[in-house]
């Protein structure tokens, strides 16, 4: 990763009551992928593939931590804004060979040394499968934690036929031509019997989405599988693991229909009040312009903006929040721009979160009541220091995923007037 990771990572909690039993789940999400570049992170209903995980996790009412296992920076930010801890994977069990299980026992070891209790239960939470909902992960917890089981998965009634190729010895002669022919053969069927769907015995296919384990022994058998195994029935119209692009263009298609009026979707569309936030920060270039430039033959730079922002602007100051603009440009046009919003503007920085922490404690605002609204990788420091990042449509892929809220509108399309409506409401 790009960064070291601080040994005191804040614990991703959900907790109703639970007592003292401690219940991790483990989202695996290595940076590297073959099959789909960035996988991990690539969107799927507006809400890149790990933070559907995390926020399905979340919602699960007897999950009590969230963990993230990962060797990849962005990864590890999208997944602390959907409220994830995380833990940064070792090179060692990075690799294509690693296994999930060699992620979960890494992640469960950080995850004690850190907060000092042992973990009860762990979860093996994969976010290839984007429709996993809270319900199916509360169902292989439950199974362990309330009903005894060892260990416990999703799966989703199988009433195909399975069939597999296997090899017959034949005579060579003129008419059959081989001396090893394929012969298909029933694997859970008599390929000679044919019988009815209800006179058949019921077969699950296992979804690959989540795993239950009691912690202690997982540590002993060091696989998922062990003692006594439950299976966890979930809906198969939402079983989907995304291994290669055509699965992600399905997942895409289907989330309009699958995702309406899930925990996760809701969960994922958090919008800030005025009871959240006591500023608002706002980034120049591409988030109050479409970060395009146009230059005349002078060299003069001129730039295109909202009227509508300007109005959502004047009513966030009318309402007594701070504001400012804070820009990487050194350029007229933006000290222009912030003389006629009537707010101070800091441009020219190289370190805009330095710059911005200097500005809390100036200001003696907390910067966790802060609204940063970004577009670009250098805005993802900012990110992690604000309660409330907010990423414009048209923001760069990783920016976006590591948004807390992405407006509808793109930048310089009316995205900060979107956000005055989220904190003061509707009608403005």
């Amino acid at each position: 990763m790009a960064h070291p990771e601080p040994t005191a990572e804040p614990a991703a909690v959900r907790n109703d009551g639970v007592g003292e039993r401690h219940v991790l789940a483990v989202i695996p999400a290595r940076g590297g992928s073959k099959g789909v570049p960035a996988k991990n992170l690539a969107e799927v209903g507006g809400v890149p593939l790990v933070s559907r995980a995390v926020l399905a996790c979340r919602a699960a009412r007897l999950v009590t931590h969230v963990a993230v296992s990962t060797d990849d920076a962005s990864i590890a930010a999208a997944a602390r804004a959907a409220g994830a801890e995380i833990v940064e994977r070792p090179d060692d069990i990075a690799g294509d060979l690693a296994t999930s299980e060699a992620a979960v026992l890494h992640a469960m070891d950080t995850h004690e040394a850190r907060h000092g209790h042992p973990v009860d239960a762990v979860l093996l939470v994969q976010c290839t499968s984007p429709f996993i909902a809270a319900e199916d992960i509360e169902g292989v917890t439950a199974a362990v934690v309330e009903g005894g089981a060892d260990s416990a998965l999703t799966v989703a009634a199988f009433h195909g036929f399975v069939w597999r190729d296997t090899h017959r010895d034949t005579h060579r002669d003129a008419h059959r031509g081989s001396a090893a022919e394929r012969d298909a053969v029933g694997v859970n069927h008599d390929k000679a019997f044919r019988p009815r769907r209800q006179d058949r015995p019921q077969d699950f296919l296992e979804t690959g989405a989540a795993y239950a384990m009691d912690g202690p022994g997982f540590r002993k058998a060091g696989h998922r599988f062990f003692g006594r195994t439950e299976t966890v029935r979930t809906d198969p119209a939402r079983v989907l693991e995304i291994d290669d692009p055509h699965d992600l263009a399905r997942a895409r298609a289907l989330a309009p229909l699958l995702d309406a009026g899930s925990e996760t979707t809701a969960a994922a569309a958090p919008r800030p009040t005025r009871a959240d936030i006591d500023a608002v920060v706002l980034d120049f270039d591409g988030t109050q312009t479409d970060d395009r430039v146009l230059v005349d033959s002078e060299g003069r730079e001129l730039v295109a903006v909202h009227r509508g922002d300007g109005l959502g602007i004047a009513a966030l100051r009318r309402d007594a929040l701070k504001m400012l603009i804070l820009s990487t440009e050194q350029n007229p046009v933006v000290a222009a721009r912030a003389n006629k919003l009537k707010i101070p503007v800091l441009h020219g920085i190289d370190r805009k979160d330095l710059a911005l922490r200097t500005w809390c404690e100036e200001q003696g605002i907390a910067p966790e009541r802060v609204l940063y609204v970004g577009n670009d990788v250098n805005d993802l420091p900012c990110f992690d220091l604000v309660g409330w990042p907010v990423a414009v449509a048209s923001a760069h892929d990783v920016v976006r995923g590591a948004a807390r809220a992405v407006t509808s509108a793109p930048g310089g399309a009316g995205a900060i007037r979107e956000i005055a409506s989220w904190v003061l409401g509707p009608s403005l």
